[in-house]
């Protein structure tokens, strides 16, 4: 079976990162903008949070994906010394989000949940990212740019948080916002010979 023929996956999601890595994989999919609020609560675990936001996303749209249509819902979350660091809210949070991640190894953590109308897999990513010790100048030219709004954890390596950077381990894709390895997996599994996987 070619992906021609396939119906194109449901993305839940309004990420360019996302839209992008699957471009890039060569899966057919259509956007939908899921009606799913999140709420991060600073305690929470992040490997539950990811896969909640994932599941939820992915179902407040379930109903759009018809008989046969897979639903996809991301969600990505940053981690550091078991503290949860999402969007920051503006410069002086994303300098606090730089200042504690420089220098260290924080992991990047995403929940992918697939479903359609007869089952549903939610499961989790990592990729540990290693910081270089990032010193003020540094930090002040990264936040002028702006990049870091709109991005958990206040960097976006496919940009130019790369530069902060010193090593990864595990899927880099992951750390862009899909955990590409993981979807593959999953497509391959429960759609052998679709989608040019399996």
């Amino acid at each position: 079976m070619s992906s021609h023929v396939v119906d194109p996956i449901l993305l839940a999601s309004t990420s360019p990162q996302r839209r992008a890595i699957l471009e890039q994989l060569d899966i057919p999919f259509e956007v939908v903008v899921p009606s799913y609020e999140e709420h991060d609560p600073p305690d929470a675990d992040a490997y539950d949070l990811v896969r909640e936001h994932a599941r939820g996303k992915a179902r407040s749209v379930a109903h759009l994906g018809g008989a046969h249509r897979p639903v996809l819902g991301v969600d990505t979350t940053v981690a550091v010394d078991g503290a949860i660091l999402g969007k920051p809210a503006n410069a002086a949070e994303a300098e606090r989000m730089l200042e504690r991640l420089s220098g260290k190894t924080h992991t990047v953590v995403s929940g992918l949940c697939l479903l359609t109308p007869s089952w549903e897999v939610v499961e989790h990513a990592s990729t540990n990212v290693t910081f270089r010790e990032l010193t003020p100048r540094e930090l002040a030219r990264h936040l002028a740019h702006g990049e870091w709004e709109g991005r958990a954890g206040a960097y976006a390596i496919q940009g130019r948080g790369a530069g902060l950077v010193e090593r990864i381990e595990g899927d880099y894709l992951n750390v862009v916002g899909l955990p590409a390895a993981l979807l593959v997996r999953v497509l391959a599994e429960r759609f052998p010979g679709a989608y040019g996987l399996g």
